[in-house]
């Protein structure tokens, strides 16, 4: 899709209301909503991260959205597919300046080039006791990316187009962070598996899209 095409549709999206769980859980794993019941206690010290679904202009201005590949390590997201953001820091003045500013250390989009128009439904996130907060953010000209190396394996480009074909959404098995493996709904997007969180996201991303586009 042309993005000037996009601009002009994705204007419209503060009149949309959210799906939320609706779209949510149409990617939801089977065991999340047993984790959830076990983690009732934890979970009134969850921690907060915002996240930035990004969508912008490639040079030949076509709309596309970018995800991270993370890098392998010892923890329950290592070498998962998911947006760009972080934790909320003491710096942070909120959610959104969290997913904004952890934007440009991941994939190095200047702050001042973001713009964040639509505030997401909050997604839990059971192994590592997360509460986070998506957004929906753009710019107006084609970014020139730069990973962060300690963190980002690689900077993964999805044209809207793709995102938006129901032939993406796949069932994968998976091995979990529990060491299961279990089948799960996901989206398969340039050749990666996306489940979990950032599948939930994307699948109220796509309703609000579909109603706009």
């Amino acid at each position: 899709m042309i993005y000037d095409e996009f601009l002009k549709s994705i204007s419209k999206i503060e009149n949309i209301r959210l799906p939320a769980e609706a779209s949510q859980f149409k990617m939801v794993p089977p065991f999340r909503h047993e984790l959830v019941k076990q983690q009732k206690e934890a979970m009134k010290q969850a921690k907060r991260a915002g996240v930035l679904a990004f969508f912008y202009p490639d040079t030949d201005d076509q709309t596309k959205l970018v995800f991270i590949l993370r890098k392998t390590y010892n923890g329950v997201h290592s070498a998962q597919v998911g947006f760009p953001g972080g934790k909320l820091e003491a710096k942070d003045d909120s959610l959104q300046d969290a997913a904004v500013r952890e934007t440009f250390e991941e994939i190095g989009v200047p702050v001042k080039s973001i713009e964040v128009i639509k505030q997401l439904t909050e997604v839990y996130i059971p192994p590592s006791n997360f509460f986070v907060q998506p957004y929906v953010g753009i710019t107006r000209e084609s970014p020139v990316f730069v990973k962060e190396e300690e963190e980002v394996e690689s900077i993964i480009e999805v044209d809207l187009g793709h995102f938006l074909d129901d032939k993406v959404v796949v069932s994968k098995q998976v091995t979990t962070s529990y060491n299961v493996d279990v089948e799960v709904p996901a989206f398969k997007l340039n050749g990666h598996i996306v489940w979990g969180a950032t599948a939930m996201i994307l699948s109220e991303i796509k309703d609000i899209l579909k109603q706009l586009l």
